[in-house]
């Protein structure tokens, strides 16, 4: 137990970690990247409201705003163990990656 606890955030010791400026300085700099993002209804740690309002505020350019996509699922932060947001995801997935493929 030692190795995992105390845990430690680094610099980001008791603030939320925010990579939204690091996302869009990659996605600027690769306008290939592509980016799916899965929310769960009821996900307590990374709400969706919060997603939108993050990516809605990345500063994109808006020639860049079609790689992202965005789906929702009636699960929490793990959807995989909700069986019907799992099938749901993975048809999202695939739709995402052949959508992707050049």
């Amino acid at each position: 137990m030692g190795r995992v606890r105390p845990w430690n955030y680094g610099d980001y010791e008791n603030r939320y970690v925010n990579v939204a400026e690091t996302l869009r300085e990659a996605m600027t700099k690769n306008p290939s990247l592509k980016v799916f993002v899965a929310n769960g209804y009821y996900d307590l740690a990374t709400p969706y409201f919060a997603t939108q309002y993050t990516f809605d505020h990345l500063g994109l350019d808006e020639s860049l705003r079609h790689n992202i996509s965005m789906d929702f699922y009636e699960a929490g932060h793990m959807m995989y163990i909700h069986l019907p947001s799992l099938k749901q995801l993975k048809e999202d997935l695939d739709e995402f990656v052949r959508s992707a493929l050049p």
